[in-house]
């Protein structure tokens, strides 16, 4: 008989980060999982949610892992969008999700959540799907994150926004006309306007 240790190491090198109805399927048993985490075969990153001991993940990533886990249907928007993009010196200890304005917010104890609302196109236009660890997540596409930026610039700062635009037109993240396009789905266009034209 496989040991449980062993089962839980196999499926977490598979796909980085497991629900514990994942390791139950697997064959370890919900008794045995808390006796795996004060062995140190486990980490319990949320409730129901594990990894291994030494997983190198980045603090954005694991968090990020842990909300694709537990919530399927998150959209990973602003201020971890940028991170994960690689356009921001920020380091979000939230991670950032987008839900309509008549959803029910998601809850987690781990890790802390930045809920923002969005109605109409501006919540589902610009959607992509990366690959973090062995788990795929949606995220705001690169010109719909800037002009997300602009839109909330009161929660994430105009300075963000501007350092945003500028990274993305640098690095050629986004075209002119992409971020045109999704300034006008957020209704900022007007606000964008001198900051694009300024440095495109």
């Amino acid at each position: 008989m496989t040991h449980p240790a062993a089962i839980a190491k196999a499926l977490i090198q598979q796909k980085g980060v497991v629900r514990s109805r994942e390791l139950v399927d697997a064959g370890v048993a919900r008794s045995q999982l808390s006796r795996l985490v004060a062995a140190g075969d486990l980490v319990r990153l949320a409730r129901g949610v594990y990894t291994a001991p030494g997983a190198t993940l980045a603090g954005v990533e694991e968090g990020v892992l842990v909300v694709a886990e537990r919530i399927p249907e998150a959209r990973l928007c602003l201020l971890t969008a940028l991170r994960l993009h690689g356009l921001t010196t920020q380091a979000p200890f939230e991670v950032w999700v987008a839900i309509g304005n008549k959803d029910r917010p998601p809850r987690l104890d781990w890790p802390p959540l930045k809920v923002v609302r969005f109605s109409g196109e501006a919540l589902t236009a610009g959607l992509e799907s990366h690959a973090i660890g062995n788990r795929q997540v949606r995220v705001t596409s690169v010109a719909k994150t800037v002009a997300d930026c602009f839109k909330f610039r009161s929660l994430v700062g105009l300075d963000v926004a501007i350092e945003a635009l500028r990274e993305a037109l640098r690095a050629r993240a986004a075209s002119v006309d992409e971020l045109w396009r999704y300034a006008a789905i957020c209704r900022v266009t007007r606000i964008m306007r001198p900051y694009l034209e300024a440095l495109a």
